[in-house]
């Protein structure tokens, strides 16, 4: 993470190395509007510390499986007082991703009965479908 360059003065490289991603990664972010094309000092381009709180936004958000689109509405919604959208996105998202975690739960524990069943020393077929029967 960029530490030792001031955060107010970062080529698109060091602002893409504090945010760990990479620079087509920014380009893209900008393309697609959820990242503003920043001012130019001595002709070139300079990012600040807000840039990098958005893009860390971005990304996490990204993590929680919100699409691009979402993110562009959370950050429309970020400096109103719309309270009650954000946080019906939020509960949306937030019951997608436990239903997801269920299914990885199930997934899981399907696994754990096939790697049991197909344990060293046992013989005869591993029951492979069977062990991913609900």
């Amino acid at each position: 993470m960029v530490r030792s360059q001031h955060l107010e003065d970062l080529t698109i490289g060091k602002f893409a190395a504090a945010a760990d991603v990479g620079v087509e990664t920014v380009r893209f972010y900008q393309r697609r509007g959820l990242l503003s094309t920043p001012r130019r000092i001595d002709g070139i381009r300079r990012y600040g510390s807000a840039d990098v709180a958005r893009l860390r936004f971005i990304r996490q958000a990204q993590a929680a499986g919100f699409t691009l689109e979402e993110i562009r509405r959370l950050l429309d919604l970020d400096s109103g007082e719309d309270r009650a959208t954000v946080r019906e996105m939020a509960a949306k998202r937030l019951a997608e991703l436990d239903a997801r975690m269920e299914a990885l739960q199930q997934a899981r524990t399907s696994l754990q009965t096939l790697v049991s069943e197909c344990a060293v020393g046992r013989t005869g077929p591993c029951p492979i479908l069977k062990s991913f029967e609900a």
